[in-house]
């Protein structure tokens, strides 16, 4: 009876892990729920769709920007102090979403709201790590971001139906409720974190100065950017290539989903196993698959097979490009592990606007696949670059 004991308090998790959980879902949901409910927020402001999806580049600008920024200015602030709070800012900015009289009262809580996602999840992965065992650091962090592959499971398609039910601003409303409930039960189950060194600004910044947090933050934008080349066009991308229906997307984007939550477990765990040869090997594999894809998107039900693969490596990538960043910024982990969220935002935008350039080019709708493949193998050979010079100067 004692070993069963022990063994279930070797590979159980503080409960702070799953609340970290919920506040990385709430966020998670409020980035990318707006793309389903722009036509209603158009209508009810009397904008154009494009204006509208301003919300969303601004919103990825906020946590590029915005987050790393408010980290270093925030950073003497005791890490339990500082995510209460960021989700007390959350809740204010989904409120204010909600009542948004205007366009630019919109924006600007759209923007509050990508603030706080910045650094929540930067923050977020510091107190992930620090509460764990060494050898549980990226699967802990890991766990935390599978509140985002649910939100796109989950929160995003229930979202969008409340939203088209009740209206778009009944969504932010209940976005809101559930960070009031991450709030509180973050108050309660995450402990205050001692730190043995008093952080400072000048610290915090002097860390950029490590051509390795460099590197990954590099490693990040490209490695990952390259999903977003497809992923930003997947739905003309599914029924003008592949040849489904349109209402078979949704379906197929939950089978992506699905993906992402099980590439990100595994990835978190082989990570915590060996972090470099299994990240290098999570690149190589999404770089083989996004390939593939040029030539399985022709038979439904390879693509089908394809896109599940796709997710798994697209976000295997996650936990141990994070728990890269905090190694090698150990000394002053705050604005590297916010850098490097903003990495990611910044290599989704920048897939986006590649995939955008190829769409409008004669290459077109089908070439996205190998050139986002492309984009992932630069990421590839960078890692395997830092990887070396780590080596050389250890």
């Amino acid at each position: 009876m004692q070993a069963t004991t022990t063994n279930n308090a070797k590979t159980s998790y503080p409960i702070a892990i799953y609340i970290l959980m919920i506040s990385a879902f709430a966020i998670g949901t409020t980035e990318f729920v707006i793309m389903g409910l722009l036509p209603d927020v158009a209508n009810d402001l009397h904008i154009s769709i494009s204006k509208a999806g301003l919300l969303v580049s601004g919103y990825a600008l906020g946590v590029a920007i915005g987050g790393p920024l408010l980290t270093a200015l925030t950073v003497r602030l005791p890490r339990k102090t500082l995510l209460l709070a960021l989700m007390a800012l959350f809740v204010g900015a989904n409120l204010i979403s909600m009542v948004a009289s205007d366009y630019t009262v919109l924006m600007i809580a759209r923007i509050l709201s990508a603030v706080v996602h910045g650094t929540v999840f930067g923050i977020g992965s510091i107190v992930a790590a620090s509460i764990v065992s060494p050898d549980k650091k990226a699967t802990a962090i890991a766990m935390m971001f599978i509140g985002v592959t649910l939100a796109n499971i989950l929160g995003v398609p229930l979202g969008t139906w409340i939203g088209q039910s009740h209206g778009w601003r009944s969504t932010f409303g209940v976005v809101s409720l559930l960070g009031l409930f991450s709030l509180i039960t973050l108050a309660i189950f995450v402990p205050k974190l001692k730190s043995q060194e008093t952080p400072s600004f000048r610290k915090e910044i002097r860390v950029l100065r490590n051509p390795q947090v460099l590197l990954t933050l590099l490693m990040t934008v490209l490695g990952f950017g390259g999903v977003f080349v497809i992923f930003t066009y997947i739905s003309p991308f599914l029924t003008e290539i592949a040849g489904f229906q349109e209402s078979t997307v949704t379906i197929l984007l939950l089978l992506f989903g699905a993906g992402l939550t099980l590439g990100n477990i595994t990835g978190g765990k082989l990570a915590d196993w060996k972090l470099m040869p299994s990240l290098i090997g999570m690149l190589i594999l999404l770089a083989v698959v996004m390939t593939l894809f040029t030539f399985t998107s022709h038979n439904k039900i390879a693509t089908v097979i394809t896109i599940f693969i796709w997710g798994f490596a697209a976000f295997g990538t996650v936990p141990g490009f994070q728990i890269r960043v905090l190694d090698k910024a150990s000394a002053a982990p705050n604005l590297a592990s916010a850098l490097n969220i903003g990495a990611f935002n910044l290599g989704g935008a920048g897939g986006a606007w590649l995939g955008g350039i190829v769409l409008d080019s004669p290459l077109g709708l089908q070439s996205l696949t190998w050139v986002a493949a492309l984009v992932t193998l630069v990421g590839l050979l960078v890692t395997l670059w830092g990887q070396r010079v780590e080596k050389r100067h250890a």
